[in-house]
């Protein structure tokens, strides 16, 4: 009888483990003008990034900011421009964490960046098929790709019908929504 006892608190200890572990990563949620997008940000494998992120967040920084990049059967980005197309200023930018071993798969999030591997601050990308090209293969210029820090858990809708939307060049940049879509809150889930 002890044994099963002791067997049982064991079970429950390591369920309550496994629960905490699972819901110990951070939950983004994104309010726009098509829905809500709820994003779950991988701390373990990309803390810096997600310390960054949650940064932007809780300072109010995505609010009114534009999904400003749109490609069908690619991905669509946003986090960092206004509905006139105007650039937010942001913080410094973050070492690039790609070599996490995350992959760029539909419904991941990953962070936008320039040429520079080293480049991305605010903004970030969902992908809305599986972008193997853009994953980590090496620490060279051309090797780095692009750092997945997070998935989509609820709204992948959502993320489908803006990837649907009409796109036109505006302000010198391809592949611009016509009419905006508008992160109108970006918060932290408790």
């Amino acid at each position: 009888m002890k044994e099963i006892m002791i067997m049982v608190i064991i079970v429950l200890f390591c369920a309550v483990q496994f629960t905490w572990a699972e819901s110990s990563n951070p939950r983004v949620q994104l309010e726009t003008n098509y829905g809500i997008i709820v994003l779950e940000l991988d701390s373990k494998s990309a803390p810096k990034t997600v310390e960054n992120i949650l940064h932007y967040v809780n300072d109010g920084f995505y609010d009114g900011t534009i999904f400003h990049r749109v490609i069908k059967g690619f991905m669509v980005q946003g986090g960092g421009m206004t509905a006139d197309m105007q650039q937010k200023p942001t913080q410094s930018p973050i070492k690039n964490e790609a070599d996490n071993g995350l992959k760029n798969k539909r419904g991941t999030v990953a962070m936008a960046r320039t040429m520079d591997p080293h480049s991305a601050s605010s903004q970030f990308f969902i992908n809305t098929v599986d972008n193997a090209f853009l994953d980590y293969k090496g620490k060279s210029q051309s090797g780095w790709g692009y750092c997945v820090f997070g998935n989509v858990v609820d709204g992948m809708d959502v993320v489908d019908a803006i990837e649907g939307v009409t796109t036109t060049m505006r302000a010198g940049s391809r592949d611009v929504p016509t009419s905006p879509v508008t992160i109108k809150k970006a918060t932290v889930e408790k």
